[in-house]
């Protein structure tokens, strides 16, 4: 079984309650089609600490340029191919692959032909 796979039906631990990630809710990217999110954790949580996110992107979608103001963000490549252009600088997504997108870097992440997955981390929490 894929990694992602895993910590999409795993068990999410958290100040000492546990819930089953298979329960909660795939969310499509309000901007951005083909996209989809699985909130693990926020920043409800982790008392506005950070937040995990499983990130779903279909086969040639993409994550369009932006920026996060007043977060850090860890990618984690877990399954799939792509690339993610920070700062104008290609980085090619493999799984095993982590990349770092420093406060306020613009970056933009594309899937390849088998589509792309990430779990995607904020800090401080992104929501």
């Amino acid at each position: 079984m894929q990694l992602f796979s895993l910590f999409d039906t795993g068990a999410v631990i958290a100040d000492g309650a546990a819930k089953s990630a298979a329960d909660l809710p795939w969310h499509q990217h309000p901007a951005f089609a083909g996209v989809a999110l699985k909130h693990l954790l926020t920043g409800a949580e982790t008392g506005g600490a950070f937040s995990v996110h499983l990130v779903r992107l279909e086969p040639g979608s993409e994550i369009g340029d932006h920026v996060h103001e007043t977060s850090w963000e860890l990618h984690e490549v877990a399954s799939g191919s792509g690339e993610c252009l920070l700062e104008g600088r290609a980085i090619p997504y493999v799984p095993g692959r982590i990349a770092v997108m420093p406060l306020k870097a613009a970056h933009r992440v594309r899937a390849g032909e088998d589509g792309l997955c990430l779990l995607a981390k904020f800090v401080p929490a992104l929501l």
